[in-house]
């Protein structure tokens, strides 16, 4: 550990560079990754599908994917990753990094594109550029059905018909015949505008002395 703690520490420009986090915040996320990880310098789904937070989410399951999934590293590859590192951890976790009181207004614009599209991703688990019907519904499913009180059909009839309003909006000419092949990108950005990202994307995790990570800081 102490030769990777060493490396990291030569590391911090680079890493600050490359995700927006502080030294302290790098720092921070640095000994999260460490206990999630049992001190080795990789981490595997397993590590992460024993988070005790991340056990009544109901997408946990997208939550733990968006980690491996190779469009999150701000690199434009595509697939999948078995395990990751620290630096690839610490990408996937810039997406939920608030944005800096003193950024510009096309610093703004491009940091809440890069959260728009993690989002996205999640939900496109395809990577062919589109949210489809199955994609949405299998979303909308495990959101509803989590608790038990609404059946898996009645949240079906319900994501089937939030995605024929967002086909209406989207494409208002559509012809009763017309298909509606899913949400595009430019399309879920549409759906989006006017709601506040920026601020609200956030993640949390518990260790072991149930400390609060969100967004790269650590509260009790």
């Amino acid at each position: 550990m102490g030769a990777s703690q060493t490396r990291l520490e030569h590391n911090y420009d680079d890493l600050t560079e490359k995700s927006g986090f502080s030294h302290e915040q790098i720092k921070n996320l640095y000994q999260r990754f460490q206990q999630l990880s049992g001190n080795n310098e990789k981490i595997s789904r397993d590590d992460l599908e024993r988070i005790p937070a991340l056990n009544n989410n109901p997408i946990r399951k997208q939550i733990i994917t968006a980690f491996f999934d190779k469009r999150n590293q701000h690199q434009n590859d595509v697939g999948s990753l078995d395990e990751i590192g620290f630096e690839q951890f610490l990408m996937v976790m810039s997406h939920f990094r608030p944005v800096n009181s003193k950024a510009t207004e096309e610093e703004k614009a491009t940091v809440r594109k890069q959260k728009l599209r993690f989002l996205f991703n999640m939900h496109d688990t395809d990577n062919d550029g589109i949210i489809t019907l199955d994609e949405y519904r299998t979303v909308v499913e495990e959101l509803l059905s989590q608790s038990g009180a609404i059946e898996t059909e009645v949240a079906r009839a319900i994501a089937d018909a939030a995605m024929l309003e967002v086909a209406s909006t989207n494409v208002p000419h559509m012809a009763p015949d017309d298909f509606y092949e899913g949400i595009t990108f430019e399309h879920f950005e549409q759906i989006l505008k006017g709601i506040e990202m920026e601020s609200r994307m956030h993640i949390r995790f518990l260790d072991k002395n149930a400390a609060t990570m969100r967004c790269g800081k650590l509260s009790s």
